[in-house]
């Protein structure tokens, strides 16, 4: 208290909230009492932080269903005003997708790529971006997701968070030493299925 006062910070104590982070799998209930100019603060279980919710046993559940729900209500407010021109171009809608939809897939992904491995959040990610590339791609949705993405030359979502992941560990080491990263190339610099090198390992 004292401290912030010669600071000169000021804190809304009413905006505020405490949260008991934990990896305990066991439910307990357990109040924090943390004091913010004199007044108690209020304890949740989730809480949003710089755009990213962060829930008590850091599973990010209600992060990714928060991201994949914005990313629903913008590919269906799209496809509602496109309507009345008949459809967007292939152009436009690529365009829609690397600039609007897969910054909000990816926000976050260095801290949370490791609980997006796991199969059920991994499901929710590539059922956002299928339902962009069938639009994309102009086909049915019988259509399996790996063809969605060749035909459309978008990366996997799963790859795509990897990457992104990998990248951020890079430029944060900041080594001086080479290392060795792939970055997302066009359809048509892509090796043919017959190709294939053996990749060893010492």
């Amino acid at each position: 208290m004292g401290n912030n006062q010669q600071n000169s910070l000021h804190f809304n104590e009413q905006k505020s909230k405490t949260v008991l982070l934990s990896r305990r799998k066991r439910k307990e209930r357990k109040d924090l009492e943390i004091y913010q100019n004199f007044r108690p603060l209020t304890q949740v279980v989730s809480l949003k932080y710089l755009g990213i919710i962060i829930d008590s046993k850091l599973t990010f559940r209600e992060h990714i269903n928060y991201i994949t729900d914005k990313c629903y209500k913008l590919i269906f407010a799209l496809s509602k005003s496109a309507k009345i021109n008949w459809g967007l171009s292939h152009d436009a809608l690529k365009s829609t997708y690397t600039g609007a939809i897969l910054p909000l897939l990816l926000y976050g992904a260095p801290i949370c790529a490791n609980t997006l491995t796991k199969a059920c959040y991994n499901i929710k990610l590539t059922r956002v971006q299928r339902l962009i590339n069938i639009r994309i791609a102009k086909s049915y949705r019988t259509i399996s997701n790996e063809a969605l993405c060749m035909i459309t030359g978008l990366t996997p979502i799963d790859i795509k968070i990897k990457e992104t992941a990998q990248l951020f560990q890079i430029t944060k080491r900041n080594k001086k030493e080479e290392e060795q990263f792939n970055l997302d190339t066009r359809t048509k610099h892509w090796l043919h299925p017959a190709i294939s090198f053996t990749i060893l390992e010492d």
